[in-house]
């Protein structure tokens, strides 16, 4: 059988991930075992010493880049390796306290901080850590920004950017919940912000001559970039209106929500909410992409308000049971 072809750079990044999943480290048996890109050249049949080899070059070339590594060794005989463990200690991968970024600065990080998410490590990376923390191997945080999260879903986001940074005018057909065909939109793109892990492009609606906000996975065709073009003094600022506009109507809009405790929505949800009396508080800006994303938890939440959202999340739970009408018969 020939070894599954992951990609170097995948490995070495579903290493660091599960590097900085525990506080007590990994054996380098735990590591083949449970890691995505040693795992599936071992079903494959790859030797024992081919793969450590392999491990052996992956730590040092991370080293190289400035990972710190640690190995730890058996306390009583530090020179025995057989059974040592290896960890990133998330203290030492973090920024000395005395740098200093100015605005500008700041603004970058926060672009290229915006497509690195807890969302966006594969799911190989993410079957890794859950079989190391079935091990009983557990850190105290979950696992963070590791894995780079743009891709080739929104396939509007590279032609919109091209128009943005040549000043033109794009079309592209839109389909908003609950329309039944989608609406061409002609707009002056202003820029692209990243909100709630989701791509949205801010401009400013030639028909309508007002700003807009589109959300990139609801546009249904290609992107078409004319050769209209609008000054680009129109750009100054408009991310950070973007933002600021999602941010006020995601506080005008909050979910009441009972989520289970030590679950998976716990754990993401908790993130950007505030605790109530009964459950949490999550803002949101789109009520229909919220309900997907509840629903996807299944039994984990249940939506206590507004009404409209436990609706809309009901709806989609019986579409899942109707288009499964076997496992339905089976219970």
């Amino acid at each position: 059988m020939m070894a599954a072809r992951i990609p170097a750079e995948e490995r070495l990044t579903n290493l660091v991930v599960a590097l900085m999943a525990t506080e007590i480290g990994l054996t380098k048996q735990q590591i083949l075992d449970n890691v995505s890109g040693y795992r599936q050249r071992a079903d494959a049949g790859t030797r024992a010493d081919a793969l450590e080899k392999m491990f052996e070059r992956d730590k040092d070339e991370l080293r190289t880049l400035g990972v710190p590594i640690e190995t730890i060794g058996d306390p009583s005989d530090p020179n025995d390796l057989r059974e040592a463990r290896y960890r990133i200690p998330q203290a030492e991968y973090d920024l000395p306290g005395d740098i200093e970024f100015s605005a500008a600065e700041l603004a970058v990080l926060r672009l290229a901080g915006s497509v690195w998410s807890s969302e966006s490590v594969s799911a190989d990376a993410q079957a890794g850590v859950r079989k190391i923390r079935a091990l009983g191997i557990d850190g105290d945080e979950p696992i963070i920004g590791f894995a780079p999260r743009i891709t080739a879903r929104d396939a509007g986001f590279a032609p919109l950017q091209d128009a943005i940074e040549k000043c033109r005018v794009v079309v592209f057909d839109y389909l908003k919940p609950g329309e039944d065909a989608p609406r061409r939109r002609r707009i002056r793109p202003l820029a692209l912000v990243d909100y709630e892990a989701r791509w949205h492009v801010f401009g400013i609606d030639v028909d309508a001559d007002a700003d807009r906000m589109f959300l990139l996975g609801r546009i249904v065709a290609d992107v078409t970039v004319t050769s209209e073009t609008f000054a680009p003094g129109l750009r100054d600022g408009a991310g950070e209106r973007a933002l600021a506009g999602l941010d006020r109507v995601a506080a005008r809009n909050t979910a009441l929500l009972e989520v289970t405790p030590g679950t998976e929505a716990a754990l993401r949800l908790g993130r950007r909410a505030t605790a109530a009396t009964q459950g949490i508080r999550v803002p949101f800006v789109d009520l229909h992409i919220l309900a997907d994303e509840i629903a996807s938890y299944g039994p984990e939440v249940r939506v206590v308000e507004p009404a409209p959202l436990r609706d809309a999340v009901v709806t989609r739970l019986r579409a899942v049971i109707e288009s499964h009408p076997d496992a339905e018969e089976a219970r």
